[in-house]
């Protein structure tokens, strides 16, 4: 307070505290000494008089201690009676003030304009309060929400998820905050508004306590920003995402097409379907499909909690206009949207997305996203049916390079069984042949060709055409190994330039073996192959004690055959790697299990041997091609081949003819058949005492028809010549290849062997014995 000459004559509690001074320090000193501005000096009375109320903004008034404090002043005129007049002073601190009113805006901006949802719960963590945002996006008065809690309020919202994965409730996430005054940042929560309950919206929520001056929690404070946009868009990309690590796993065109209809649905759509061009199914070109090309449903994946309310003639109708254009067509009325699958300039099908007619029509940027994942779909896709192409190609050579029926030979039974590829790798180029020899004796061939596709097919298939044509030279095992290995070698050279690659018969392993049914020996050897195994009569299976040989095409280690002597009615098991190994299966294991499948008592049948034995080693598709040939072997009884010595004397001829001649008349051989034996018998007896030398043996096998055979001590070989009209000699040969089947010569350690077959049907007789002219 103030008299008329404006001295203080009252100063309150609150006039202490603001200047610092005491009402003892102030009463009865003049206004313009105490509140002077420090900057100008001016006092009070500079702008007060007159006896009108007056105000001063803002000034610095320095305090009892000495420090200056904003202050704004008002003086108003009072009667103080007896005509006197006096003052009363208002101070106000300037600068808290300010902070006051700006807080009072800010709070009056956070009810009224904040773009911020903002949400006061109680410790329970039923609401106090709402800004006006909330009002305004979800459509709820203040009234109308104070006192509930969220889950009463929207009964479909749901928090998607915490930091741990966990996911909660609002009213978990405010008592778990009121309790431990830890705040939580970026709660995801997703739910419809009252403004527009048919789409879903998200909002990043963070949660902090309130309490009072004594630290007492009295609610929490939720602080929400709508980030619908920004989590669709990062929805999006996670889906392209996985689209990039689900679609186009395997090689399958089905499996590819479903991988896209479970990635999109519900997540993008309620319904999808996938057809595909029929023939792009079995591998061929697209571009070699007419104008309308018959489709194949692939793939239909429907979000059973929209089925009801998604209907198929949509997706029919939007499918039709999307072939017909062949460029993407959508349905607004209809939710539904079809997108061509193109790849590399061709139309391989279509894929039709849908949704329920309670969700949103497909907008523009979710049409790009659909795009975008069929576009990778069809790459995939294309992948899959050039793979498919590929694949049945190399099986188709590989079939038709392998023998489709072996031939059955005498004194054994063959079963064999091959397994192509299932995986990606392809088709590869396992393979296996019986081969007939001289004598009754069979070659037995199998081998792996490294690589898959058309490549080791192809490879294959000139390889096993080389060991059938070195077999028919009657080649000791190891003999043909080297050969065959020199072969590879040289065509497997150093290529000339940089665009040639290595052949792939380079690294071929091979394992070659020859039985005969009259001894009952097997000579094998093998290249880099894995050893055979042998069943005995009694059920026993182990690996036969075979020396290892290199790959074809390596070089540097001789191959060395092992001659075993085969009980009567053992079985020996050719197989290749892909039978006993895999990325589960050691190879040793394999081998073990492969053992164990063979060993008990054998049924009788062989090729139920071979059922069981694929199916215990290859329960699922073999990861590689797998091959398996079964031989049983059988002697040729006793009195079925007849074996005499001869002399290296030219009067022996005539004997060695009355033998075959009195064994022809023994197996009851008729007198034409008789006539050509006796005819070649004489003939290269002859020439082996002639030109052979000792020791000269001939043998006769009776097996279907009649085998004839002549050993001498030498290693020259015969030849075929034409004699001339005057030439007294030179037609012997000439006459033995006329009148027998085949003939051919084979050599041994000691010298060689001349062998014939002479057939005993009439029909396979030579002319002469048919009927016909024949000319000697």
């Amino acid at each position: 307070m103030l008299d008329q000459h404006l001295r203080f004559t009252g100063w309150s509690r609150e006039a202490e505290e603001l200047f610092g001074l005491a009402s003892e320090e102030v009463l009865g000193r003049p206004a313009d000494a105490v509140l002077a501005d420090t900057e100008t000096g001016a006092g009070v009375s500079a702008v007060g008089g007159g006896g009108a109320a007056w105000s001063l903004g803002p000034r610095p008034v320095r305090r009892g201690d000495g420090r200056p404090v904003s202050v704004s002043l008002s003086l108003t005129p009072l009667a103080l009676g007896a005509g006197a007049t006096g003052w009363l002073l208002t101070a106000v601190d300037a600068e808290l003030a300010h902070r006051e009113a700006i807080g009072r805006a800010m709070l009056d901006g956070l009810d009224r304009e904040a773009p911020v949802q903002l949400v006061v719960y109680d410790t329970d963590a039923r609401v106090r309060w709402i800004n006006t945002a909330i009002e305004k996006q979800f459509g709820i008065p203040l009234e109308d929400a104070v006192g509930r809690f969220v889950k009463d309020i929207l009964p479909q919202g749901e928090v998607l998820g915490e930091a741990d994965g966990t996911a909660t409730s609002v009213e978990e996430i405010v008592q778990r905050v009121a309790r431990t005054g830890a705040p939580e940042i970026d709660v995801r929560y997703r739910s419809p508004t009252y403004l527009d309950p048919r789409h879903e919206r998200v909002w990043s929520c963070s949660y902090f306590r309130l309490q009072d001056d004594d630290g007492r929690p009295i609610g929490v404070c939720e602080a929400g920003l709508d980030i619908t946009d920004r989590y669709v868009a990062r929805q999006r990309l996670a889906l392209l995402s996985r689209a990039s690590g689900s679609i186009g796993r395997t090689l399958d065109i089905r499996c590819t097409a479903q991988d896209l209809a479970e990635l999109v649905v519900p997540e993008f759509a309620d319904a999808v379907t996938v057809d595909i061009v029929e023939a792009v199914l079995s591998g061929q070109e697209p571009q070699h499909f007419g104008t309308r090309p018959t489709l194949c449903r692939v793939a239909h994946r429907t979000d059973h909690a929209a089925a009801e309310d998604t209907a198929d003639d949509a997706l029919d109708t939007v499918r039709l206009r999307c072939l017909a254009e062949n460029a993407p067509a959508t349905d607004a009325a209809t939710h539904a949207l079809a997108l061509p699958l193109k790849a590399r300039g061709a139309t391989l099908g279509v894929v039709a997305f849908a949704r329920s007619r309670h969700a949103d029509p497909f907008e523009h940027e979710e049409i790009q996203l659909a795009e975008e994942l069929v576009s990778r779909t069809a790459v995939c896709l294309d992948n899959a049916r050039r793979y498919t192409r590929e694949h049945a190609t190399a099986l188709t050579l590989q079939r038709d390079l392998l023998p489709r029926t072996l031939p059955q030979q005498p004194g054994v039974e063959v079963a064999h069984r091959y397994l192509p590829a299932a995986g990606p790798a392809g088709v590869g180029g396992d393979w296996y042949d019986v081969i007939p020899l001289s004598g009754a004796r069979v070659g037995l061939v199998v081998g792996d060709v490294a690589g898959h596709g058309t490549g080791a097919a192809a490879t294959m298939g000139r390889v096993r055409t080389t060991v059938a044509a070195l077999a028919a030279l009657d080649l000791a095992p190891d003999e043909l190994l080297a050969r065959l290995d020199d072969l590879v070698a040289r065509t497997g050279a150093p290529p000339s330039g940089p665009a040639e690659a290595e052949d792939q018969a380079l690294g071929v392993t091979c394992l070659y073996a020859i039985y005969d049914p009259v001894s009952r020996h097997c000579v094998m050897a093998r290249a880099g192959h894995l050893p055979p195994v042998l069943l005995t009569p009694d059920g026993h299976a182990e690996l036969v004690d075979l020396p290892a040989g290199p790959p074809l095409g390596l070089g540097g280690l001789p191959f060395e055959c092992a001659d075993i002597e085969l009980p009567e009615g053992a079985t020996l098991a050719l197989y290749t790697d892909g039978l006993v190994e895999n990325r589960h299966t050691d190879i040793d294991a394999g081998v073990s299990s492969l053992c164990t499948a063979l060993a008990g008592p054998e049924d009788g049948q062989l090729h139920k041997t071979c059922d069981k034995v694929i199916t215990t080693l290859l329960p699922q598709p073999p990861e590689d091609d797998a091959a398996l040939l079964l031989l049983r072997v059988h002697a040729l009884a006793e009195n079925l081949v007849a074996t005499w010595d001869v002399a290296s004397d030219a009067g022996e001829v005539a004997r060695a003819r009355a033998l075959a001649l009195d064994q022809l008349a023994a197996w009851g051989v008729d007198e034409a058949a008789s006539f050509v034996v006796e005819l070649v018998v004489s003939e290269l007896v002859t020439n082996a005492i002639r030109y052979g030398g000792a020791p000269v043996c001939l043998r006769l096998i009776r097996e279907r028809g009649l085998i004839v055979e002549v050993s001498d001590g030498g290693h020259t070989s015969p030849h075929l010549r034409r004699a001339a009209m005057e030439d007294e000699g030179g037609r012997g040969l000439f006459l033995v290849a006329q009148l027998t089947q085949r003939w051919g010569t084979r050599y041994t350690p000691t010298g060689k062997t001349i062998w014939t077959e002479v057939s005993l049907v009439p029909a396979q007789m030579p002319g002469i014995f048919a009927g016909e002219q024949f000319d000697l």
